[in-house]
This record gives C-alpha cells, structure tokens and sequence, in this order.
C-alpha cells in the first residue's frame, strides 16, 4: 500500500474525553490519506468489482457547547476505488461553512441536536431548527456523477468528487436551490430517468416541500406538502410513478416548542400517514393514507403492483423508548439510538389507491436497520435487502444480514467481537443478470486491530463470510450511510491506465 498525508486538522477536543461517540469505536479521525494499491489482508479483489464505495462518518473537531451528540460531528466522506482487481483509498472532510467557521474560531459556534437553540454563540445558522451547523455528515449519493452529502436536519447539498472526495462548493441547481429551507437526507436518485427527488422540512407552514432535480441539474418540481405542524420526517421513497412521503406521530412536543424546546415526543395514539403523490403532482394529487403509528428512519425501497404502492422499511416497535433498568447514563441519555431499544425490523405497508386503504405486515422478528438493495431495482420490485444487525445498548453495528422478502428466509454474519460496521452498499458484478448478483462492502472499524478495513461478501451468500479484506491507512470512527456508483456511471473512470490516476492526485 502507497500511502501518503493529505492533510490534517486541528481539533480541540479534551485530552481526556469521557464521550462515548467521541472516543472508543467513534473516535474521530483529523487526517486526510491518500492510499493506492491497497493491501489485501486475505481474499482478493474481484476481477468484476468495478466501481466506487462512499461512506460518511462524522468527526467532530471541536467540543459541543454544552452536550454533544453523535449526529453534530463534522461530515467526512471516505472513498474505496476498484477497477482491474485493484483498490484505491481516499477520505475528506466535507469543507462546510459552518465547519470552516468553527476550524478558524477554534470552537464551537452553533448548537447541536441535544442542545438549546440560544445556546448558540451565532444567531444564524442551518437546519429545520435553526441556529445549528450543516455537518453534512448523515447521507451520501451521487447524481450525475458527483456526489452528493447532506444533513439529517436540511441544510446545504456539498458537491465532492466521487473518486477523491474533494469538496467542489455547494449545489445551486442553476440557481434554483432551496436555501432557506435546504434539503433533507436521503434524496433519492432514479438511476432510469436521471432525476433526483428530495423533500425538505421547517417549523412554518406547510412544514414540508417535495421536488425532482431532472436529468440536467435543473430544478423541474418544487410543490407544498402541507402538515398539520412540524414534523421530523427522515426518509422518503418513490416508485416508476409516485414519491412516498411521510407524517409520523414521533415529533417535537408542541407546549414545549412554544418556549423554544425541541423535545421529541411520541404521540402514541396518533395514526401514521403516507402521502402518495405523483412523481411530478401538485398538492391536490395527494392521496393520504392512515397506519399503525411508530416512526421510520429508514425506508428500503417502493414499487407499484396494478393499483397498490408497496413500500418496505423498518416499523419501530417502541419509538419512545423507556429508560427503566438502564444503569449505565452515557446508555440512557442515547437509548433512542440503540436498534435493540427502538425495536426496528423490516415492515410492508401495502397503500390501495382505489380504496384509500392500508395493510401491513411485519416481515421479519430480527432486529435490523439501515436497509439496502440492489440499486437497480430502486422504484420497482426487489426480493433481497442487505441490513445492519445492531450492539444492545449501543449506536454500533456488529453484523450483516440478507432478508429474502418473498420466503422470509435470512442469512447472516457476525462481524466479531470488538469489530464494527455500519451500512454495506450492494455493488452489482459487472454484466450481472440477477438482482443478488454482485457484491456487498463496508468498511469495518477494528477496536481488536485499532484499525480499519475494507470488507466484500458475495451478496448472494453472506453467511460464507468476506471474500476480500483490504487494510485502509488508518482506523476510522464509526459511521453510517453509503453509496455505490459504478464506474460505468463515472466521468473520466476509464480514460487513464488506473482507477488511481482518476483521482487526479
């Protein structure tokens, strides 16, 4: 492995941090590598893996005013290429104004997500909130070849360079960018028509928008999607013909959002609802549809069959959960985090378009989250989905599992002791023809090692364990969303005689 320093940062934590996110398996990472030739630690590279892997983490440089929380770190994007049974290694922080702010103050301007919003030092700032910093750090895409992150609260969208990570400035949309509201995580990318569909959230009427990027970068749909009052929508979904959207009964209290007190609170005997909405419709479009009540984080995908959206993801069984019999106070401040404590498993909720009615189904009792699928089937029928198994009493992922939605059949593999994960990308082999035919990869944070790799399964046969574990230059923090771009859909991708040189560095 050829490694060289890129940068580093200066970070003004405590030498002596006591923070579980902040130390341990979420110890943040302050250098920038650039790695070629990576070393195959065993296995070897698929000679048909051909593509790259973009994964987030958040690295907090500074202290938080008052109490940090894993969602406020500073967004840095980590970068595995491969082409010709080679891998590359780049990883950078995502040059945001407010992280760029902060590095030249050296400390912490803005409040984070379990801190008051006058806490503050500066008025201004980002998010459905206000007064916060964009990290950028929750999700990653790419949409016409460049990637895409973004803030789990709405904020900014910053343009990197899928190979090197770069930041290339923030996306304008020729001009037609939302700024005031931003745009949430978890765009969704239509790799058919080329189109980008997002949705943003505030504490104004009508409290949500929904929109299409099109196949030009230009802004072509930007509608109202009125609520009853602010909500704290995560995710959303979209079939060939519609965009599913969400009001969930887990939002901000309202009598203690009067006084400027974002506590969120499960409103347990109010319904969930689902806005159905044509890809391209005007609020009048929608159809609501009623259902059980919980809160989704993440939905896996949607698709139509004749007159009916199906739409899978992960119905949480207990969205409040209680802090009864947690000893531990680091466990009971973050057990909203915890899979084991919200009881998330994957859920289909069927949304008849004659009728006006709902049904569901639980599919599974294993406790999973942070849902993939092949790629290509986003928008129309899948069979499998790649999940992250969770650590009890922990924001930590400790192993993979591959739900088979038609026979209820599940594979899994546990990644060992010590050793962490997060969310594994589904990379289809070049000139695959089925839906499980290809690759699944994370990259691992080894507390055994202290250090971090690069891991491949065969999608089709997790169980077996890897096929290939590549050594990455350092070890990196925990994190959690991803991506994968085939190089295929790549500029430049083939142009020079190695993945390596398309970097350009």
């Amino acid at each position: 492995m050829e490694i060289e320093v890129l940068g580093k940062l200066l970070s003004t934590l405590p030498a002596d941090d006591d923070h579980p996110y902040r130390t341990g398996p979420w110890r943040p990472q302050t250098t920038e590598w650039k790695a070629d030739d990576l070393t195959v630690v065993a296995g070897e590279i698929p000679a048909d893996l051909d593509g790259v892997y973009l994964r987030n983490t958040e690295n907090p440089l500074h202290p938080a005013v008052k109490n940090y929380h894993p969602f406020d770190g500073d967004g840095m994007v980590h970068v595995v290429g491969f082409r010709d049974g080679k891998a590359f290694y780049r990883n950078r922080f995502v040059r945001t104004d407010g992280m760029l702010a902060e590095n030249e103050a050296q400390r912490p301007l803005w409040a984070g997500t379990a801190e008051m919003p006058d806490w503050a030092e500066r008025e201004d700032g980002w998010g459905a909130r206000r007064r916060m910093k964009d990290a950028s750090s929750t999700d990653i895409v790419v949409h016409r070849g460049t990637a895409l992150s973004s803030f789990w609260m709405c904020g900014d969208l910053y343009r990197l360079d899928p190979y090197s990570a770069r930041t290339l400035g923030k996306e304008s949309w020729n001009g037609a960018f939302p700024y005031h509201l931003g745009v949430s995580a978890h765009p969704k990318v239509d790799d058919r028509t080329g189109e980008m569909l997002f949705f943003n959230y505030g504490k104004e009427a009508p409290y949500m928008h929904y929109g299409v990027v099109d196949e030009n970068n230009d802004l072509v749909h930007y509608v109202d999607i009125p609520l009853p009052g602010p909500r704290l929508p995560h995710d959303m979904a979209f079939t060939e013909n519609y965009a599913i959207l969400n009001d969930l009964p887990m939002f901000w209290d309202p009598e203690l959002l009067e006084h400027n007190v974002h506590f969120p609170k499960f409103h347990r005997d109010t319904p969930s609802r689902f806005a159905v909405i044509p890809r391209r419709g005007q609020p009048s479009d929608i159809k609501w549809f009623e259902a059980d009540p919980t809160y989704v984080l993440h939905f896996v995908n949607a698709y139509e069959v004749g007159e009916e959206i199906v739409l899978e993801g992960f119905y949480q069984g207990e969205p409040e959960p209680t802090a009864d019999g947690i000893t531990d106070k680091w466990q009971r401040a973050f057990r909203y985090l915890a899979l084991d404590h919200f009881q998330s498993r994957l859920h289909r909720w069927r949304f008849d378009l004659r009728t006006g009615q709902t049904t569901e189904e639980r599919l599974t009792d294993t406790i999973t989250e942070f849902g993939m699928i092949n790629g290509r089937h986003a928008g129309s029928k899948h069979r499998y989905v790649y999940a992250a198994s969770g650590v009890d009493g922990w924001f930590l992922f400790n192993g993979l599992v591959r739900h088979d939605t038609e026979t209820g059949a599940e594979e899994s593999f546990h990644l060992g002791e010590g050793v962490f994960g997060s969310e594994a990308s589904m990379a289809p082999r070049v000139g695959s023809t089925g839906e499980d035919d290809g690759y699944l990869i994370t990259l691992t944070t080894d507390m055994n090692d202290d250090a971090s790799y690069c891991v491949i399964f065969d999608a089709a046969r997790v169980s077996d364990g890897p096929v290939c574990k590549l050594a990455l230059p350092e070890r990196i923090s925990s994190g959690t969303h991803s991506t994968w771009a085939a190089g295929s859909e790549l500029r430049r991708w083939r142009e020079t005689d190695t993945a390596a040189e398309a970097v350009g560095l």
